[in-house]
């Protein structure tokens, strides 16, 4: 949430292109729900280039070969202990093009949240976190909810640090912290709250 948060307010372009289509598909006169996350399909481009560029954690849970084989021209012995770097595949420029830009708009045309083996944030197969489907639609909700509710601002007009601090989750290095204030077009269903 904060790394999508920060992004949007260092793009305030994207932020507005994103409310203006939560507005169009969802209406001002009620809030957008669980079911309407999967209706707009800029907000789920939005939190898939997020996870592509800071993904929850850098490497994948460790696998064990199961066989004998070669990789690349790598030998990996049966029992090898394997670790995927995804932080590596989702900035690789023979994968991505630009990968250090935040670009929603490479997701378009794209069914669900997959794109092969390039967008893995929660792993793949059956070994993929059991978790995937509920976090993809909380934070499609809470992030949705905060776009179309209110008008972000950054501070300053100095752009957000978007470095990355240590850790095994890739917390942001500095925290996020921004201004907001309810958007006047939804001052009335958030009055009957």
């Amino acid at each position: 949430m904060e790394w999508s948060l920060s992004l949007l307010l260092n793009h305030p372009q994207i932020l507005r292109k994103a409310q203006n289509e939560i507005d169009r598909k969802i209406g001002k006169d009620r809030l957008i729900d669980e079911l309407d996350v999967v209706d707009p399909p800029y907000l789920r481009w939005i939190i898939n280039e997020t996870f592509r560029l800071y993904p929850t954690a850098p490497l994948l849970l460790p696998h064990e070969s199961s066989q004998d084989c070669i990789i690349e021209g790598y030998n990996v012995p049966r029992g090898t202990m394997l670790l995927v770097n995804q932080w590596a595949i989702h900035h690789d420029p023979n994968v991505w093009i630009e990968p250090k830009r935040f670009n929603p708009e490479r997701f378009e045309g794209l069914e669900g949240s997959r794109d092969g083996f390039k967008l893995m944030p929660f792993g793949s197969g059956r070994r993929g976190c059991p978790g995937e489907g509920l976090a993809v639609r909380m934070l499609g909700l809470t992030l949705g909810l905060l776009i179309q509710c209110f008008d972000w601002e950054r501070l300053s007009d100095k752009t957000h640090n978007m470095m990355e601090g240590p850790g095994a989750t890739m917390p942001k290095a500095e925290p996020l912290v921004a201004k907001c204030k309810p958007r006047l077009e939804m001052q009335e269903v958030l009055s009957q709250l």
